[in-house]
């Protein structure tokens, strides 16, 4: 890298580190650029990014950021996932080295909230935005559904229905 490039990828990595809303540190130990790939793939999926990182240049991009105490984690072969949604970078990313024991799991933040591996991997468990969205539009549409299923009955089946309410102690 000559200078220019590496003061895009400094400004790059800056402007990732001001707008996530979490970022993952990982190790890619010896993964090879299929399994790459692979990786970005799903993550790409997830609506995250994936990117492999150089940890002197992290350093520098990283400081004066809510991110700066990951600084810590920048030593040896790292990467980064990171996303807008507060879910997707950790699901993915240890999804990922669930099936793959060459990335491994470092640490992440969540805006100032630093994590461990360990506490990565639980946020990981958590629905991401998109399913407890799914989860909240489900449970609104249940009782319209319910009622129509009541409304379109048989007459007779409506009048016990209704019948049944009518005698129910209050």
């Amino acid at each position: 890298m000559d200078k220019a490039q590496k003061q895009a990828f400094v400004e790059d990595l800056k402007q990732v580190f001001e707008t996530a809303k979490i970022v993952v540190v990982t190790q890619p130990v010896a993964l090879d650029a299929t399994e790459t790939a692979e990786l970005r793939s799903k993550v790409n999926e997830a609506n995250a990014k994936f990117r492999m990182t150089k940890n002197r240049l992290v350093k520098i991009a990283i400081k004066g950021t809510q991110y700066e105490p990951l600084e810590k984690f920048f030593s040896g072969q790292t990467a980064i996932a990171y996303s807008e949604d507060p879910i997707a970078a950790a699901k993915v990313s240890v999804d990922f080295a669930n099936e793959n024991e060459k990335l491994q799991i470092v640490g992440g933040a969540m805006g100032e909230k630093e994590l461990d591996a360990d506490s990565v991997k639980q946020l990981a468990k958590l629905p991401s935005l998109d399913e407890l969205r799914g989860k909240i539009v489900g449970l609104l549409q249940a009782p319209a559904g319910k009622i129509a299923r009541v409304v379109q009955a048989p007459p007779g089946q409506l009048a016990r229905v209704v019948g049944a309410y009518g005698n129910k102690p209050q």
